[in-house]
């Protein structure tokens, strides 16, 4: 088994999440002069060692020397026909640019904050998570599970979800615990999740393994859309612009943004025809596959014809309860991350970095913001929250 460097974390351009190309070209094709920001959040008040913001910036600047292949520009222009020429040869161009990184640390606090271009300052987030859980568990001297104990670990849930005869595609990039434990994953669902595996999120490890690179669009998607032309018109117009780009393809709309209730609103019968399906990320997935279900008919729309992406903090059990609740009655299939990525026998990082600005061309800096259907995991000013639930109509938690 091929392991990465020691002192390399991120190994190739491509070993970053799928959706953050599609969204990089969706945003170069429809906004390209638009800027963005992006904050880091320490969900889990991970306490970060002395000296780890000075390795995480050598890291970091170390990013600046990928560039993109010939064989991976090709395997791209394989796999995904609806990038363009253009886009191609844009990315064989691109170079990470570290000057849009700030990172900074406060005793055990680390800050890091992204800005720039949006449609290049889309491309760091999972691969600089991916970097901060790496180099937290290195510098800790966290000792993981061995590798034979990750394959068995990783054989046996493979093998569980073929017995339910689901389809599970692998999302776990941005929280893995590190690369080599995430080739460890990805080839054991190849070797032993035939009929079950469909691929995985991290393009550099789908073109790997020979499979293929699972993904759409994420939340910032339709937090700019909020910054460009208001909280109300945010998910309408992130649809519009979406099919605008890939006319059919890519056809999975993320639903929970502003909470599912105000996208059902919005995701008329046009909507719900022209794409293939839904993601659920947050809430309770059994109440939302029972909303989608009924929204569906309403319009006339039978559900067996749709797909709900499963990708909210997956494991076994749960899987397994949503998949008896949905047979039959919906298509399903599920993207598992961490519960692959990071688990080795240690607490897996709970760290998130989410756009925090945007400044749409002719506009100015406006603090956006994502309303989950779990309150928990709303992000944004107290201020600007406040002001989209009530633009939006959505009750206050308590």
């Amino acid at each position: 088994m091929e392991t990465a460097n020691t002192n390399q974390v991120i190994v190739s351009i491509l070993d970053n999440d799928f959706y953050k190309f599609t969204m990089q070209y969706a945003a170069i094709k429809q906004f390209p002069y638009a800027k963005a920001s992006y904050i880091f959040i320490n969900r889990g008040k991970h306490k970060y060692p002395p000296g780890f913001a000075e390795a995480l910036r050598a890291a970091v600047d170390e990013m600046a020397k990928l560039k993109l292949t010939k064989a991976e520009k090709i395997f791209l222009e394989k796999t995904c026909p609806y990038l363009d020429p253009t886009y191609l040869d844009f990315l064989q161009g691109y170079h990470y640019d570290p000057s849009e990184i700030e990172i900074s640390q406060d005793g055990h606090d680390l800050e890091v904050h992204i800005k720039g271009y949006w449609y290049r300052t889309i491309l760091w987030e999972v691969p600089l998570m991916s970097l901060i859980c790496e180099l937290y568990y290195r510098m800790t001297n966290s000792e993981r599970d061995s590798s034979d104990e990750v394959i068995a670990n990783t054989r046996k849930k493979i093998e569980k979800y073929k017995e339910l005869g689901i389809t599970i595609a692998e999302f776990g990039t941005r929280r893995r615990h590190s690369y080599a434990v995430h080739q460890l994953v990805v080839d054991t669902l190849k070797k032993y999740g035939d009929g079950s595996f469909i691929g995985t999120s991290n393009v550099h490890l789908a073109m790997k393994y020979n499979t293929k690179p699972i993904g759409t669009h994420a939340h910032e998607w339709f937090m700019f859309h909020a910054a460009k032309y208001g909280f109300k018109m945010a998910n309408s117009m992130g649809l519009e612009h979406w099919v605008d780009t890939y006319r059919g393809d890519l056809g999975i709309a993320l639903t929970d943004t502003y909470t599912s209730k105000v996208f059902f609103e919005q995701f008329d019968k046009k909507f719900a025809k022209l794409f293939d399906g839904v993601r659920h990320d947050s809430g309770d997935p059994l109440d939302f596959a029972d909303q989608v279900i009924a929204h569906y008919k309403s319009l006339n729309i039978d559900p067996t014809q749709k797909t709900i992406i499963f990708s909210d903090g997956l494991n076994p059990e749960k899987v397994e309860r949503i998949a008896k609740h949905c047979k039959g009655r919906i298509g399903m299939s599920f993207g598992i991350g961490t519960d692959f990525t990071n688990d080795v026998g240690l607490d897996a990082m709970n760290i998130v970095i989410k756009m925090s600005q945007a400044l749409p061309e002719g506009g100015y800096w406006t603090d956006v913001v994502k309303l989950s259907d779990e309150p928990k995991k709303h992000t944004g000013t107290p201020e600007m929250i406040e002001l989209a639930q009530r633009l939006l109509d959505i009750p206050v938690s308590e």
